[in-house]
């Protein structure tokens, strides 16, 4: 295995070097950073508080939220940071870690819209087993199962930076450390690199999202034999998770399924799916959810009621 042989640290070069934008930039993702914890926090309060979100769905929601908190703070805080500094340098370690760290809460969020989708397709395509298949002890196995994974994807992606060798030029033409940058920083042939980088994220990312677009396909086409109130809930429902779904793969399909080219706008394509979709998503789910907004209004009633009492 090879190891970084002269590079202990790389440069960021960022969205942008004008010290104007930077400064546009640290507003921007301050915005999105404080509104991603912000909301996806208080789903997650919601959902630990209220008896009424007490169903799989939720279950699944608790922890989409909170890899989609994660997945924010592995890199927003750092590029904020960034963007008020002159000299923008991480170190070989950290560059590991934040690709790990990365890797490790997308891939989780993909697992987790998976079970999300075989929880949706258990309560309208088999409603009279839905409490027996997924109950609790099943879902808590499946969320297990969807970390062990994540972190089997994330320590592969750490082998394959950690056999690169750095031996001169560590200026990363990006925001955050990622494995397709790096490796046009290695000073060797990157062909089978990147091969099986296309054959690992490339392959969740693409195959996940076919799997799931299919699945609610069959959904969709099986709610025609539900009752007109069943069929409206069921499908504000599976709206909401097809807008995630789309959101978040649509631009990580784009990135990790394509050889070693990048466009100029990737940087830009990573801003959606790394901050964006991580703010998006609870404004998705309670904005099109009549249960979660009453849980919200029920937490928030309680908390005007004891500051009264106080």
């Amino acid at each position: 295995m090879h190891l970084n042989n002269n590079v202990t640290e790389f440069i960021l070069l960022g969205l942008t070097q004008d010290p104007v934008r930077k400064k546009i930039v640290f507003v921007i993702f301050s915005f999105f950073y404080l509104g991603t914890l912000m909301g996806n926090l208080l789903i997650i309060i919601t959902i630990k508080t209220s008896r009424a979100l007490g169903s799989p769905m939720y279950f699944f929601l608790f922890y989409l939220s909170l890899s989609d908190t994660c997945l924010s703070t592995s890199i927003a805080p750092r590029v904020m940071v960034d963007a008020l500094s002159i000299r923008t340098t991480i170190s070989f370690s950290e560059c590991i870690i934040q690709v790990f760290s990365c890797h490790y809460f997308g891939c989780l969020e993909i697992f987790i819209l998976i079970l999300m989708a075989v929880d949706r397709y258990v309560a309208i395509c088999k409603p009279l087993h839905y409490m027996t298949i997924m109950s609790r002890r099943v879902c808590s196995v499946l969320v297990a199962v969807a970390w062990v994974g994540s972190c089997v994807h994330s320590s592969a992606q750490i082998f394959l930076a950690l056999r690169l060798p750095f031996c001169g030029p560590n200026e990363i033409d990006h925001y955050f450390c990622d494995l397709e940058p790096l490796l046009k920083l290695a000073c060797t042939d990157t062909y089978m690199t990147n091969l099986l980088l296309v054959s690992n994220s490339g392959a969740i990312c693409t195959v996940s999202f076919v799997v799931l677009m299919f699945s609610y396909v069959i959904i969709l086409h099986s709610l025609r034999h539900h009752s007109a109130e069943g069929r409206t809930k069921a499908l504000s429902t599976c709206i909401s998770h097809i807008i995630v779904v789309i959101l978040f793969f649509g631009p990580c399909v784009f990135i990790y399924t394509r050889p070693a080219t990048t466009f100029p706008m990737d940087k830009m394509i990573a801003v959606f799916y790394t901050i964006g979709t991580p703010l998006l998503n609870p404004l998705i789910y309670t904005l099109r959810n009549a249960e979660v907004k009453n849980a919200m209004r029920k937490l928030w009633s309680k908390k005007l009621v004891s500051d009264d009492r106080r």
